[in-house]
């Protein structure tokens, strides 16, 4: 018996079949298995997590890979994805500006505006002069109390900024009620003598005036110029408990402007339009564009120099020219990325509009021929390059049950999203498209302002709750569940996302129906968008009532919310959709591996 594998290296994960041909001509589904793509999509690296996937799947089937006769590969397109961001207009301030951070931990409430007066020199204050008194670190929460009481009674302090977190300790000690402000990181920054205005919110609310451009003009006397400089700051106090804004003299602002920027789509004509323009209109001139040939962006502009990166890193990792790499797609949708504001003293991020781009690169000649020849070399087994990605796909749907020619495919795997109707007379129609679930975890990431990418790819992978007491939690759906034993203390008040058999936190403090309007609305503007946008250029006609049935497969086809969102969205063109079944027990995955099989038999 000959053993055959079929290879489908995806952007995420790479999967394997083995498939047995006795002499007499029968052909048996044998194994699969999957692996994490090793290195980008389509080049040389893929070959470790390659070796991995095909060990795995012999070891199931109890023989060494030697027993392999042949490897087939698909053609992998790699696609990378970043972002865009619009026109923002970056504040610089040269001598410290702002601080407005952790809102959970001030004490007093009320604004107070006065002269900034260091807890180490307050020895200095001059009576009648308002003051704000900033301590840092190296006093404790006992010396800051007994400093501040000593001189209040001839001093006129009206606030307090603290390093440490420590504001009701001191609160509870002081002699005189003002508002407190602490977690103040860079306070060694603060410029002594500038003019301050400080607001602490009461429980339950958010500050008013500092988070207005006319309050702090108005607290700090600004003038029509000076305010316009502030509203960066403004705009990034939204929402919190605390905040300060330090005055600083006039000529320490400066703006530093970096254009969007336009993109250039060569195709069957060329079209130019500017990045500010927004996803919607990027998307028309794609498709005014006709068929593209490359994708370019204008130098020394925000997106011109993401295209220009992208390119860059794919001739590195391809070892090609960069003449030779070209963008034959992208995915433009609509988003707000967080952008720090110079001269913080906090961190303070301001949201701004943005583009999220996810890019479709190709090179002259894909490296998947080398690929073949590096695995014929360490394996001593004939590989070959043998089927494009979407017709494969749909090979591999039609072992679904219940399914029947003509059939839509849709092959939503982390970078692209491959979709292709394959008719009763064999003809197939395809189309390859940049965007995915990796672009979806950047919006994810970027929309939320997390740190970690891995978080972000666990909010758009599972559901959520919130844990209210140590035996029940809130469900993202609203429904109440309740535990017989206790949840442990570590998760008590958090988001945590319900993976299977355990409970992830999420470390930042975002409240859950805000990361759950971010998920559903990231996923909808990549997954819903794409695949309209794919199956329409696919479908006879380009007209969606001509498509009768539609087989969802690939890695994010398992999302336990994406099928139903697309059903959704294909059920008033009457289309029928739903997660595939490969070969009646592999769910939507393995769809690639399993054609690259059927078309061995089909070949022979």
């Amino acid at each position: 018996m000959k053993l055959i594998a079929g290879v489908d290296i995806g952007n995420s994960t790479t999967e394997v079949c083995i498939g047995g041909v006795e002499d007499n001509g029968t052909f048996h589904f044998l194994s699969s298995a999957a692996r994490m793509t090793t290195g980008t999509k389509g080049t040389l690296p893929n070959v470790h997590g390659i070796k991995a996937a095909l060990l795995e799947a012999m070891d199931k089937i109890r023989q060494p890979l030697s027993a392999l006769d042949l490897v087939r590969l698909n053609e992998a397109a790699p696609v990378i994805g970043d972002t865009a961001m619009e026109t923002i207009t970056e504040t610089i301030i040269t001598e410290s500006s702002m601080i407005g951070h952790n809102p959970s931990t001030p004490a007093g409430a009320g604004e107070a505006v006065g002269e900034l007066l260091l807890l180490e020199n307050i020895w200095k204050g001059k009576p009648g002069v308002p003051y704000i008194v900033a301590a840092a670190n190296k006093f404790s929460y006992e010396e800051v109390a007994a400093r501040m009481n000593q001189h209040i009674p001839e001093l006129d302090i009206r606030g307090l900024i603290l390093q440490a977190d420590e504001a009701v300790l001191v609160e509870n000690r002081l002699n005189k009620a003002i508002p407190i402000v602490d977690e103040v990181r860079h306070i060694t920054k603060i410029p002594e003598g500038k003019l301050a205005a400080i607001e602490v919110a009461l429980p339950g609310t958010t500050i008013r005036m500092l988070s207005n451009p006319y309050g702090i003009a108005t607290l700090l006397g600004l003038d029509a110029e000076e305010t316009r400089a502030v509203t960066p700051i403004a705009k990034s106090l939204v929402g919190k408990r605390s905040a300060v804004v330090i005055k600083t003299p006039h000529g320490n602002i400066r703006e530093n402007v970096l254009p969007a920027g336009e993109i250039t789509f060569h195709g069957d004509r060329d079209i130019h339009i500017n990045i500010d323009a927004g996803a919607d209109d990027i998307m028309t001139a794609l498709q005014d564009a006709g068929e593209i040939r490359d994708i370019d962006g204008q130098p020394n502009t925000n997106v011109g120099n993401i295209l220009t990166r992208i390119k860059t890193s794919m001739a590195d990792v391809a070892q090609a020219h960069g003449e030779n790499i070209r963008i034959t797609d992208i995915l433009a949708v609509d988003t707000l990325a967080p952008v720090e504001i110079s001269g913080s003293l906090a961190g303070e991020t301001c949201m701004e509009k943005a583009v999220g781009i996810a890019a479709m690169v190709k090179t002259q000649h894909l490296p998947m021929q080398q690929i073949a020849e590096r695995l014929e070399k360490e394996l001593h087994v004939k590989a070959v390059v043998a089927g494009v990605e979407a017709v494969m796909a749909s090979l591999g749907a039609m072992t679904t049950p219940g399914t029947k020619l003509p059939l839509a495919i849709l092959d939503m795997g982390g970078g692209s999203t491959d979709a292709a109707v394959l008719e009763p007379d064999g003809s197939v129609r395809t189309t390859h498209q940049a965007g995915a679930g990796e672009l979806v975890s950047m919006l994810i990431q970027t929309e939320l302002g997390l740190h970690s990418r891995v978080t972000a790819e666990q909010i758009k992978k599972y559901p959520m709750g919130k844990v209210e007491s140590l035996f029940h939690m809130r469900l993202e759906n609203g429904a109440m569940q309740f535990f017989e034993e206790s949840i442990d203390p570590r998760y008590y008040g958090h988001v945590v996302l319900l993976a299977p058999g355990e409970m992830l936190k999420v470390e930042e403090d975002i409240p859950m129906e805000r990361i759950l309007e971010v998920r559903r609305d990231a996923k909808k503007k990549v997954f819903v968008r794409n695949a309209l946008r794919a199956l329409r250029t696919v479908a006879p006609e380009h007209d969606l009532r001509k498509i009768p049935n539609v087989v969802l497969v690939g890695g994010s086809a398992e999302d336990f919310e994406i099928p139903e969102m697309l059903m959704e969205a294909l059920s008033e063109y009457r289309i029928v959709c739903g997660r595939g079944n490969i070969r009646g027990c592999a769910g939507p995955r393995n769809a690639v591996a399993t054609g690259l099989l059927l078309s061995y038999l089909s070949d022979r």
